[in-house]
This record gives structure tokens, sequence and C-alpha cells, in this order.
């Protein structure tokens, strides 16, 4: 049974194209044919296009891939937003913002600051602020909402892109193509549908048609996300039933009387019995390297250990030959030691015979030193006399000098007064 009915595709208006004139050569495989100047599209071809696409987005849930849905122009941003949030997949409806997939994580970055701007709201800061500051606050936080709302829960990049507008949309099947994204699309009869790995050949501009085929996805999404729900509770309880087992050579199931034992290969399927397998073939693995690993480490401890004990034995022996040496360099301190006091109390001995002796010489040079004073003085004496004894002779030598010159004066007194009486009896 087909997932949607051509009867369901003709009421939506998916088969009509665009004008003739503004066509695009490489979507002549999916025009029908032309009426009044307007390309009809092959429903045919649109229905297998769908179910393709329908199958291949239910697996890739199922196995938890992500499906990113992209609309911007305003006939689809409600309806993608709508049926995003209904299976639970991000979205975009505002601008494509250029590095949304090849800068993803400035992307999640704004996204952080975003959570912390509502984290922030929530516990009451902006009312410890002025008005104008939490205006701009409150500012960013519904630009960044409208622009990376959709992506919030995104964490990573998505396995799939299903795109509504391939020409609008030109910079994100751009992005997903230089990361090997597939990109789902409808693409129109004015569309290039080379970039586009599956082409859902449709109306883009219609309403009624957006409608249909993005329900469509979000249906196969939420099938996906449900075979996941299940295949997850199907193996949990396959292992707890496994756990209760004691070894696994010994795992069977117990049935009621009267039949038979029936072995895992026969009640588990062939993946599920792979998935065990891998499982415990992991298990052995890790368990084995968890053993190479003790045993690396055990031999390293003794090797250490034993290395240490060689460099203890070097040490205790270094020490005890360390401290002979300082025993034999003890006694020869000691031995010098003595042999410096002997030699020191024999120069004291030398000494005090030498102070001896220069006390002898001293008093012997003090002796001749007051005979020779003696000596001395009686020179002195003599010496003395016959000064004296000059002296005399010399005072007597002046004292004639003196009478002779007394002498002369009075007769040059005298004969000046001759002369003078002469003068007068002259006149």
């Amino acid at each position: 049974m087909a997932v949607v009915n051509m009867k369901t595709l003709l009421e939506s208006g998916v088969h009509f194209g665009h004008r003739t004139h503004k066509w695009n050569p490489h979507m002549r495989p999916y025009i029908f044919t032309e009426r009044n100047g307007i390309h009809i599209i092959n429903l045919q071809l649109t229905v297998k296009a769908i179910e393709d696409a329908y199958a291949l987005i239910r697996d890739t849930v199922s196995k938890g891939g992500t499906v990113l849905f992209v609309g911007t122009k305003r006939q689809a941003q409600e309806t993608i937003q709508i049926e995003a949030e209904r299976c639970g997949m991000p979205y975009v409806t505002a601008r494509w913002l250029g590095g949304f997939l090849t800068n993803w994580r400035t992307i999640r970055e704004r996204i952080s600051e975003l959570e912390r701007l509502e984290r922030m709201k929530s516990r009451g800061d902006f009312e410890r602020v002025k008005k104008k500051e939490r205006l701009q606050l409150q500012r960013k936080i519904d630009k960044l909402e409208t622009r990376l709302g959709g992506i919030r829960s995104m964490i990573g990049l998505p396995e799939l892109l299903f795109v509504v507008d391939v020409r609008r949309e030109e910079t994100a099947i751009h992005e997903a193509n230089l990361l090997d994204i597939p990109v789902l699309a409808m693409v129109d009869t004015n569309c290039d549908p080379r970039d586009v790995d599956y082409v859902i050949p449709s109306n883009d501009d219609a309403i009624r048609a957006i409608k249909l085929m993005v329900a469509t996805i979000a249906d196969a999404v939420v099938e996906g996300k449900n075979m996941r729900k299940e295949e997850d509770a199907i193996e949990e309880e396959q292992m707890a039933a496994a756990a209760e087992l004691d070894t696994p050579a010994e795992r069977r199931v117990v049935v009621e009387e009267g039949e038979s034992e029936l072995t895992d290969e026969e009640l588990l399927g062939e993946s599920t019995l792979a998935k065990i397998q891998r499982r415990e073939e992991a298990a052995a693995a890790a368990a084995a390297a968890a053993e190479a690993r003790a045993a690396e480490e055990a031999s390293q401890a003794e090797a250490t250990a034993a290395a240490e004990g060689e460099g203890a034995e070097a040490q205790a022996s270094t020490a005890a030959e360390e401290d002979a040496a300082e025993e034999d360099e003890a006694e020869e301190a000691d031995e010098t030691e003595e042999a410096d006091e002997d030699g020191s109390a024999l120069e004291a001995e030398d000494e005090d015979d030498g102070d001896d002796v220069e006390e002898d010489n001293d008093n012997g040079d003090d002796d001749d030193e007051d005979d020779e004073d003696d000596e001395d003085d009686e020179d002195d004496e003599d010496d003395d006399d016959d000064d004296d004894d000059d002296v005399d002779d010399v005072d007597d030598d002046d004292d004639d000098e003196y009478a002779d010159y007394e002498g002369e004066e009075d007769e040059e007194d005298e004969d000046e007064d001759e002369d003078d009486e002469d003068d007068e009896d002259e006149e």
C-alpha cells in the first residue's frame, strides 16, 4: 500500500508546476505534460519518491539518527514548525545563517548563550539591572530564540536534511553537500535537482501541498522512533533473560510441560544473536585486556621493587664506606691534635728559656749603661771647669780692652780741648 495515494496528491495540487518559460531543463524527466502554459509534474514519480524517502527516514530515525527540517518561506514556516515539534526533530524557519552546519561549534555556543540568558531571567536577575539593560537583554533573547530556537535540541550534526524550496535554501544544501549529509527536497519545475540526493518532484508553493509532504515526512520520523523504542525494549528483555542464566553455553528457555526446550537460535533472530555475540566478544576482549594490563602492572611493580632493593643495598654499602672513612679521618685528626699539643708544649718551654736569657742580657746591658753614664758625667764636669776658665780669661781680656779704649777717648778729649783753646787765643 502506498504511503500517499494519487488522489490525495491531486487534491492537494502537488502536480502543478511553474510556467513553461521559467522551467529548469534538468527537471525534464519529472515533467508529465504542459497545460495552459504550465508544466504538469508526473505524480507516478512523486509517489515512488515519497515511498523511498519515507523508508529512508524511518530507518535512519530507528537507528538513532536526526532529521533537520528546513523551510524559511512564508507558506512553509508554520507547517515546518508544527510538524517538526510533533515528531520531536530540529527545524529552521527563520533565515538560514551561514555556517549553520559547517560552523556548528559557533552555533552551539550561541545556543548556550541563549540558555544562559533564559536561566538569568528565570532566576530574576533581570530585575536587578537597569531598565535599558533589561530591554537589551530581552531583545537579545528574542533574536536568538527566533533564529536558533528550533535547533536547541540538536546536539550534533543531523544525519538527513529535508528542504522545502531548493532555490531559496541553496546555502543549506551547499553546506550539507560539503559535509556529505544526504538531502531530501521538494523540487519544483523551476529548480535544479542536481545537488539533491533524494528528489521529490512536487509543487513547493501551494500551502496544501507543503502540508501534505511535511506531514508525511513527520509520520516517517514518528514511525522510526516507535520502532526504535520497540527494539530497545526487546533488547532489554533479552539481555535481562540472558543475565539470569549461569553461563552462555547453558542458555535455555524452559517452557511448559509437554513442550521441548528451545535454544536461543530458535527463539532469537539473526541480528539479535549477532549483537549478543558481539557484546560477548567485546566483554571477553575487555577482560583479556584488563588481565594483560594487570600482569604488566604487576611485572612493572616487581621490577620497580627489585630496583629499589638494589638501590637500598647500594646506599647501605655506600653509607658504611662513608662511616669508615669518617672514622679514619677522626682518628687522623686526633693524632694530629696530639702532635700539635706536644709541639706547642715544647715551643712554650723554649720560649721560657729564651725569656730567661733575654732577662740576663738585659741586666748586663743595664750595668754597662750605668758605668758609661758615670764616665760621661765625669767628662762633662771636666769640660765645665775648662769652659769656666776660658770664660774668666775672656772677661779679663775684655776689661783690658775697655780700659785702653777709655784712655784713648780721654786723650782725644784733651786734644780737642787744646785745639779749642788755641782757636780762642787766635781770636
